[in-house]
């Protein structure tokens, strides 16, 4: 359909209601929500009076409340050393599984399967490479020995403690 004086007098009045583009091309008929735009384009139609609200209100989900901030004190203070404990028991390490020559395995990455182990043995430039092809743990990409190798626990980090602490805040001080 062509734009016809009456249909722009339409076009005009429901911009200017705040209907958006979709809404008037529904009212127009035979329009699509562009050529709507295009034409509020070309016709330098900025102003509105109001913006569009959608047709049902949108739910929103209440916030959960915020725990109540801590102040903050307004001056730095002195810190004094406090005693580190004296039986301070560390967590040892776990042993690192020892580095082995990986024979080559029995996939390939066209025979590769789901639950099959995908770890990688050899050069993936090489003609020789292949992967693990063993049986995996469920949902998880490796078999039980390359898993250990994959998945290392989480180191403990030293804490340095309230002597620490006091010595870097000295430069502040």
């Amino acid at each position: 359909m062509s734009w016809t004086d009456e249909r722009v007098s339409t076009l005009k009045k429901l911009w200017l209601d705040g209907l958006s583009a979709s809404q008037i091309a529904k009212q127009l008929g035979g329009v699509t929500r562009n050529a709507v735009i295009g034409k509020v384009h070309r016709l330098g139609l900025s102003g509105r009076a109001a913006p569009s609200q959608p047709a049902r209100p949108a739910f929103k989900a209440p916030r959960p409340a915020r725990p109540a901030a801590q102040a903050m004190p307004s001056a730095p203070r002195r810190v004094t050393p406090v005693e580190a404990p004296t039986a301070v028991v560390a967590a040892a390490p776990a042993p690192l599984p020892a580095f082995r020559h990986e024979e080559p395995g029995s996939a390939t990455v066209l025979t590769l399967g789901a639950h099959m182990c995908k770890w990688p043995i050899g050069d993936p430039s090489s003609e020789g490479f292949t992967f693990c092809g063993r049986r995996s743990s469920e949902g998880a990409p490796y078999c039980v020995e390359h898993a250990r190798v994959a998945y290392q626990p989480q180191q403990t980090k030293k804490k340095g403690g309230a002597t620490e602490l006091a010595r870097s805040l000295r430069r502040y001080i």
